[in-house]
Parts: structure tokens; C-alpha cells; sequence
């Protein structure tokens, strides 16, 4: 079952490949993000030169889905015709401390009009979209105590 609607525009690669390997890792239920050869920081999202020490030497490394909820948005008012009878839905901004301190951004699970505990522990879940074209897979988020 897909949390959102369907009909949203299937997110692909950017046409120069820079964020290739952040989806064909989602597809596998991996979650890699850019790590700096030189300084060893991380980044997201993706761009050809650190944000750190400016260093071209970036390859992409496996964080473990894991994070705490920095910030969060319950968003009521659809963003795309698909999303009409959508809200309201949770939109969260997630700390990946074992990938020091990145935030990425996703949907959070559950019911929409849920406490959000700013610092609760969140899990990835993959949602798979095989039957588009292309196939594609996203990075949701679930409170931790509420994973099964």
C-alpha cells in the first residue's frame, strides 16, 4: 500500500547522474548518502564538491535508516492535484547522527494528526514502486516505538 496518492510525478535521477546512486540504493532498501574522501564529512544532498573542505573526492556510503526528528510540518493544503484528497499528512525534517548530523526531509507514517515528539527516534521505511516507469522507491520515516 503507498502512503501517498497516486499520480505524483515519479522522482528520477538528475539528468548529469550526481544523485544516481542515492535512488538505485533506495530501490536495493539501502540508504546511502556522499562522504567526503578527504575530510571524511557527509553531505546531503548530493553535490560534486564538499561542503567542507571543497575536495571533488565524494563517493556515496550506507547510513543506517535510522534518525531523531528535528523538525516537522503537518501539511493540510495539497501541493499537486494528486494530493486533493490527501491531507492532511506529516512532513519531517530527520538528523542522521551516525552520518554526522545530515537532515533529510520525508514523509513521517501514521496517523496525520499524530503528536509529533520533536527528538523521538525514527526508522526508515522503503516504499517500492515497481509497477511505474521507471520503477522507483522512496525513503518514508516511522516513529521507532511504532514500528513492528
Amino acid at each position: 500500500m503507498n502512503y501517498l496518492n497516486t499520480g505524483l510525478p515519479a522522482p528520477i535521477p538528475a539528468g548529469d547522474g550526481l544523485d544516481k546512486p542515492f535512488w538505485e540504493g533506495l530501490q536495493k532498501e539501502l540508504l546511502l548518502l556522499q562522504r567526503c574522501s578527504v575530510c571524511t564529512g557527509w553531505q546531503w544532498g548530493p553535490e560534486w564538491s564538499c561542503h567542507r573542505c571543497h575536495s571533488f573526492e565524494l563517493r556515496y556510503e550506507e547510513v543506517s535508516p535510522v534518525g531523531v526528528i528535528f523538525s516537522y510540518e503537518r501539511v493540510w493544503h495539497p501541493v499537486h492535484p494528486a494530493l486533493k484528497e490527501q491531507g492532511p499528512y506529516l512532513i519531517v525534517l530527520v538528523v542522521l547522527p551516525q552520518a554526522g548530523e545530515v537532515r533529510m526531509v520525508g514523509n513521517l507514517l501514521g496517523d496525520p494528526r499524530q503528536e509529533v515528539p520533536i527528538g523521538a527516534e525514527v526508522r526508515g521505511v522503503f516504499e517500492h514502486h515497481n509497477d511505474t516507469e521507471p520503477a522507483f522507491t522512496l525513503l518514508h520515516w516511522e516513529l521507532s516505538n511504532s514500528a513492528t
